[in-house]
C-alpha cells in the first residue's frame, strides 16, 4: 500500500481504504480460484496494482468516461483503475467464469458501483466504449482486431479515446504489423523500481 502512496499521494480517504483493502480480498479470493501467480503474490500492489495505474500516469478519464477492460483476468487493469477514476464507468471483461466471479468478488468486497465485470468474448459485446484497456492479452494484431469497432471517436480524457495497453519487450514488429500509428510510453519513467525498465503502455488514439 505504501508504494501506491509513494505516486499517488492524494487519494481520498476512500480511495485508501480500497487500496489497502486489495490484499487481503485477493489473497482470499485466490486461495479458491488462482489469478495472481502465488509464488510472487507478496508483489501484488508492484507488479499488479501499481502496473496498472501506469495507464493512469499516460492519461486521466473524464467522469462519464466508458472503459473496457479486454480480458482481465482477475481484474487489472480495471479494478486499481475504477478505485483512482470514481467517476468513470468500467466493464472488465473475460470469457473464464471463474476470473470473472473473482472480479465480481472483489468488486463487491470494495463496493466499486462504477466496475461491471461480464463473462463474455469481447467480438460479442454490442456496446461501444471510449477507451479500450488491457495488460498484454494476446498479439496486437488479433487484438486490434477484437476491439477497434468497439471505440468511439471523441476525448473522455487528456488523450483521444483510444487503445491503453500494458505490454513489455520488444514491440516494433508487433506493432508494425497492425499497420496503425502507436505512442510508446516507457513505464520506468513514472515509476523507479527495476520491475519496469522494460514494461510499456502502448496507445493508439480512435
Amino acid at each position: 500500500m505504501e508504494l501506491i502512496l509513494k505516486y499517488f499521494p492524494d487519494l481520498t480517504a476512500e480511495q485508501r481504504e480500497r487500496f489497502a483493502a486489495l490484499y487481503d480480498l485477493y489473497a482470499a479470493w485466490n486461495a479458491r480460484i488462482n489469478v495472481v501467480s502465488r509464488k510472487d503474490f507478496d508483489q501484488l500492489y508492484l507488479r499488479h496494482v501499481l502496473h496498472s495505474l501506469a495507464i493512469a500516469r499516460v492519461c486521466r478519464f473524464d467522469d462519464g468516461a466508458r472503459i473496457l477492460d479486454v480480458g482481465c483476468g482477475g481484474g487489472f487493469p480495471s479494478v486499481p483503475l475504477a478505485i483512482l477514476f470514481p467517476g468513470a464507468r468500467f466493464t472488465a471483461v473475460d470469457s473464464i467464469r471463474k476470473k470473472i466471479s473473482v472480479v465480481e468478488g472483489v468488486a463487491e468486497g470494495l463496493g466499486l458501483s462504477n466496475l461491471t465485470p461480464r463473462c463474455a468474448r469481447v467480438e460479442t459485446l454490442p456496446e461501444r466504449y471510449h477507451y479500450v484497456v488491457s495488460r498484454a492479452v494476446t498479439a496486437m494484431p488479433a487484438f486490434v482486431e477484437w476491439v477497434w469497432n468497439r471505440i468511439e471517436r471523441g476525448r473522455h480524457g487528456t488523450l483521444d479515446d483510444g487503445i491503453l495497453y500494458l505490454k513489455g519487450g520488444d514491440l516494433a514488429e508487433e506493432l508494425a504489423l497492425t499497420g496503425m500509428r502507436w505512442q510508446l510510453f516507457d513505464i520506468a519513467e513514472f515509476f523507479d523500481e527495476p520491475f519496469f525498465e522494460t514494461k510499456k503502455v502502448v496507445y493508439a488514439a480512435r
